[in-house]
């Protein structure tokens, strides 16, 4: 989200290229685009993504271990297959319990790879969590079970997570929301349309109490689906988490009981070792009497079992096959249409170091070991040098969008003057951080890949706990080095982990409008994003305050509300319609960011005429790389799963839905009224 470079940016690309590039071509074609995978015969106005990357779809194959196939997927693949010779390197010199961090992430890929040892293991590696399930007496103590949420297997139907105050970014607190749902989305459980989806959950249920010993599995499963079901009806929609407003309500430990009785808060967060907090801000204040309810009014052993399937589903990856291929058959199979399971090696590397390790897991970082193998992999990998020159290309972007800020028509002095100084206070993170993650108290063994899980995810959560009632972190990220991502966060710092600084994004040996399209692109959206819907009712301390004129932000809000009408239109898989609210704030953020990197391209120009290679002007080269860097083919259940639980709109519409708002590209591809992108003039939404 950071584009807008201005004049530097074209030498900050090419001093760029000299640290980041080996002598040799570039990785697409003679310049960076992969000419030969457009679509000639499909007309850009009619379908501008087609057109850029229609031929390789068309013999795109996508990977049975995997949903979709996209270029971005391939340079996951590599940044994965580089971490794989670390762990691979490590295992080979670790010993049972190392001290050292090589060591440690060495010893926990190897035991995560010993199938044999917990294969015979099978299901006792539970039983402790199982027992303790079992012998709870009361409500009471599953709220304490619950409480550990953030740092053992199971499942909760609050979760507390501890960040920056959105009011007063000087210090950290704690933020109480809506949980318990094991499907992607509310939608799920709720609308018709994912029925056999609903059924396949049920059955998956089943077959998970049936592996852990649990009485009646098929009847306990319809009991646990219609308790997940009731929390979902209870449940805020994702489109309504949007709103950073509604979502901050602080409130004393005593009105949070009075707000939800029936649940027993004291132990819930007494367990999240949070047991001396004075206040929270709850999130979805509304949702949280309802759910309450469904917790105290549903039978404590319809809560048991609820808690027994949570655990093994969380667990799953770390245990033997027959875990492992129901997990895999429900989360991946059902939900995204993955065909097969991934390789035992990439689900130890993933499991090590962060990722997807099975789709429907708690997320990257849970339970791994994500910010030791980043210093390695960035050591190994990612020099001083490239961290420095990617650094000031996108401070050269920065200062590019500052000059766009002021030049903006439809904005008063007034609220430039404070975007502008909102501007000012971005950090850039590039890279990796400058400080490492303490893993010296970590017990790690090569032969308990399971502890090695549940001891990692507690030293991480003992992390944030230990630092809450400090001063607020400036340095820290959210995103480990090896991540193929980037993001906008509360902290006003713009981040840009390693991985993602590679080919379709950034290629060293690329012509410049190519990095501009890709690159440029993607620092744009991020930046754009501190002034999206969500990002603009932030001001230059990171606090939530309507810093806005009244009238700016009616034509803010205006122009968005096109925007999500244009969106809301797109229907990517028969019945499923992508949500404009939903994905407002990055669809905000995509036409943000190739807009202001065509006019830092255009400023790094000089005044000069734009080369044409293979045939295409500067301007053809900058939309084309946007294009190229959402190439990509998935499966329909993948979409489907998309629309309504993923912020981001399907990748065609990343494309297509943005350039159709952007003046420039008419005349650069010729597009003509009748064409079936075309807008007329007066419906182009512009914003930034």
């Amino acid at each position: 989200m950071k584009i807008w470079s201005a004049c530097a940016l074209g030498a900050a690309l090419a001093v760029a290229s000299v640290a980041l590039g080996a002598d040799g071509k570039p990785q697409y074609g003679d310049f960076g685009f992969d000419q030969a995978g457009q679509d000639l015969n499909t007309r850009p106005g009619d379908d501008f993504f087609r057109f850029a990357n229609g031929a390789w779809i068309d013999k795109a194959v996508i990977p049975a271990d995997k949903p979709a196939m996209t270029l971005r997927l391939l340079a996951a693949d590599q940044t994965e297959a580089h971490i794989h010779e670390i762990l691979e390197a490590a295992a080979a010199h670790a010993e049972h319990q190392p001290t050292t961090v090589e060591g440690k992430v060495g010893a926990y890929y190897k035991a995560f790879m010993d199938e044999a040892h917990i294969e015979q293991l099978g299901a006792t590696p539970l039983k402790p969590l199982l027992d303790e399930v079992r012998a709870a007496k009361d409500r009471s103590a599953l709220a304490a079970y619950m409480g550990r949420n953030n740092y053992e297997f199971g499942g909760a139907v609050f979760g507390v997570n501890l960040d920056v105050d959105l009011k007063n970014p000087d210090r950290y607190v704690a933020y109480v929301g809506q949980s318990g749902l094991t499907m992607p989305d509310r939608d799920y459980y709720l609308k018709d349309d994912f029925a056999k989806q609903k059924a396949a959950f049920e059955s998956y249920v089943a077959t998970m109490l049936g592996l852990i010993g649990w009485g009646d599995p098929a009847g306990a499963a319809k009991q646990v689906v219609a308790f997940e079901t009731a929390i979902a009806n209870a449940s805020w929609a994702k489109a309504q988490q949007r709103d950073p407003v509604a979502m901050y309500n602080p409130m004393s430990i005593a009105d949070l009981e009075k707000l939800a009785p029936g649940f027993d808060w004291a132990a819930y967060l007494k367990a999240n070792k949070l047991g001396s907090l004075a206040s929270v801000v709850v999130n979805e204040k509304s949702a949280f009497p309802a759910i309450a309810k469904v917790y105290a009014d549903t039978p404590l052993e319809t809560l048991q079992a609820w808690e027994a399937f949570r655990i093994a589903d969380d667990a799953a990856p770390f245990l033997s096959k027959a875990f492992v291929n129901a997990h895999f058959g429900f989360h991946a199979k059902t939900l995204t249409g993955q065909a097969e399971l991934a390789a035992r090696w990439k689900r130890a590397v993933h499991a090590v170091s962060g990722g997807d390790y099975g789709a429907g897991d708690r997320g990257d970082y849970f339970g791994t070991m994500g910010w030791a193998v980043g210093e390695l992999y960035t050591a190994k990998y990612f020099p001083p040098s490239a961290k420095a020159k990617i650094t000031q290309l996108v401070l050269d972007l920065k200062a590019a969008f500052h000059a766009r800020i002021q030049k903006l028509d439809w904005m008063s002095p007034k609220t430039k003057k404070d975007a502008l100084k909102k501007l000012d206070t971005y950090v850039i993170k590039v890279g990796y951080p400058d400080k490492n993650r303490d893993y010296s108290k970590l017990v790690i063994t090569d032969d308990d890949a399971f502890g090695d899980a549940r001891r990692t995810a507690e030293l991480a959560w003992d992390f944030y706990v230990a630092r809450f009632n400090g001063p607020v972190d400036r340095g820290d990220w959210g995103m480990t080095p090896q991540t193929n991502d980037a993001y906008n966060g509360a902290l006003r710092d713009i981040v840009f982990p390693a991985a993602i600084l590679t080919p379709p994004i950034f290629d060293a040996n690329a012509d410049p409008a190519i990095n501009y399209g890709a690159a440029g692109g993607v620092i744009g959206h991020e930046l754009t994003h501190g002034f999206d819907d969500q990002g603009r009712q932030f001001d230059a301390t990171g606090a939530l305050r309507d810093w806005w004129a009244p009238k700016d932000a009616e034509i803010f809000k205006a122009r968005a509300a096109m925007l999500g009408a244009q969106y809301s239109t797109y229907e990517p898989v028969p019945g499923a319609k992508v949500n404009g609210d939903l994905t407002m704030g990055e669809n905000i953020a995509d036409l943000g960011g190739l807009t202001l990197a065509l006019e830092a391209y255009h400023a790094s120009l000089k005044g000069k005429p734009a080369p044409v290679l293979g045939g295409l002007t500067g301007d053809q080269r900058v939309f084309l790389a946007w294009a190229q860097a959402w190439r990509g083919k998935v499966k329909d259940d993948f979409v489907r799963r998309q629309v309504v639980s993923d912020p981001h709109s399907p990748r065609q519409y990343r494309v297509n839905g943005v350039v159709r708002n952007i003046d420039l590209w008419y005349t650069t591809f010729g597009v003509k009224p009748g064409d079936k992108l075309y807008v007329e003039p007066a419906k182009r939404v512009h914003i930034w």
